[in-house]
């Protein structure tokens, strides 16, 4: 039997990374993904959405919900209005659409930025999520996020749906936006060690270099999901996807990590401290999703290695890659 999947934001980080999966496993005989990206339907508006749903819900058996819009620190920072906006609009759409076109079961992401900025004990865990008010930085993505998790469940309650909500921490790997200005800390860093080891110059960090965080990569997320679409999870539960709190790693490590794989001298690194750091840290528990992955034989990957199969893809697709 073949698994009929939607899956918006396809063009994504970890839209891609799924496809890459079932072709790396040799899995297409078992999934039929569905590609739905930015170019395929604005996500924004209703009306084009509902159609869209229409026309390619046919014996769907799940949606894998990624799409939304997204940046690192300092486009949150600078866009937060608008990133709430957006993101109210595409969550609330693409929920509605997915409803009326008779499909009970999805997957949408959120991100771990979205739990609350003081939090009296780490780990933080799943039933943290609305225990007070996201990082200033990212309010706008974060509450956006945070009415996604309450309209699912408001669909769970209100129609028997099986809808649930993944939690993943800082995703990287292939296919991530390396922009300098709008990417996610670890492909912007890879650019800029990129350039300055090209360029001959200093490599420039924004920040202290002090704030502490937990990656994950992105094939580690889509064999998750495939891992819950192959064991029919069923649990209208929120799950943090992350590795263990005591894999937390600072940016300044991060850094340092990114310059070794380039043969860049680390003396020749620079922390600036005039830029904003963002939130100190995060520590998320993922005591859940190991419970769930008990039995099976996922592994996380391990940083070092995540990191070097990231920049030798980005070497790779330098002139073609978003950035």
């Amino acid at each position: 039997m073949v698994n009929k999947i939607i899956v918006t934001g396809s063009s994504g980080l970890i839209g891609q990374a799924m496809f890459q999966f079932i072709k790396e496993k040799k899995l297409t005989q078992n999934y039929h993904l569905i590609p739905l990206s930015s170019k395929d339907c604005n996500l924004e508006n209703w009306e084009e959405t509902i159609v869209w749903f229409q026309n390619h819900s046919d014996d769907c058996d799940i949606v894998i919900h990624l799409a939304a819009s997204v940046g690192g620190l300092y486009k949150n920072v600078n866009e937060n209005t608008g990133m709430f906006e957006k993101n109210i609009k595409i969550n609330m759409n693409v929920l509605k659409a997915v409803h009326q076109s008779g499909i009970t079961r999805m997957i949408s992401c959120l991100s771990t930025c979205i739990f609350p900025d003081e939090i009296r004990q780490y780990p933080i865990t799943e039933e943290m999520l609305h225990h007070g008010p996201p990082h200033f930085s990212n309010q706008g993505y974060a509450y956006a996020k945070r009415m996604l998790e309450v309209q699912t469940r408001m669909f769970n309650e209100q129609y028997n749906t099986n809808y649930i909500c993944i939690i993943p921490t800082n995703v990287y790997g292939m296919f991530d936006n390396f922009s300098l200005e709008n990417g996610h800390v670890i492909p912007s860093l890879i650019h800029q060690c990129y350039l300055a080891k090209k360029e001959n110059r200093t490599f420039l960090v924004k920040g202290s270099g002090k704030p502490l965080r937990q990656f994950i990569f992105n094939m580690d997320i889509a064999e998750i999901i495939f891992h819950f679409i192959e064991n029919n999870y069923k649990e209208n539960t929120n799950i943090i996807l992350s590795t263990d709190p005591k894999d937390e790693i600072s940016i300044h490590d991060v850094a340092l990590e990114i310059a070794k794989c380039f043969d860049f001298d680390s003396n020749q690194i620079c922390f600036d401290s005039n830029y904003i750091d963002g939130q100190f840290q995060k520590t998320v528990s993922n005591e859940r999703l190991k419970k769930i992955l008990l039995n099976s034989n996922f592994k996380f990957t391990c940083f070092t290695k995540g990191i070097e199969k990231t920049i030798q893809w980005f070497i790779q697709n330098v002139e073609t890659c978003r950035k």
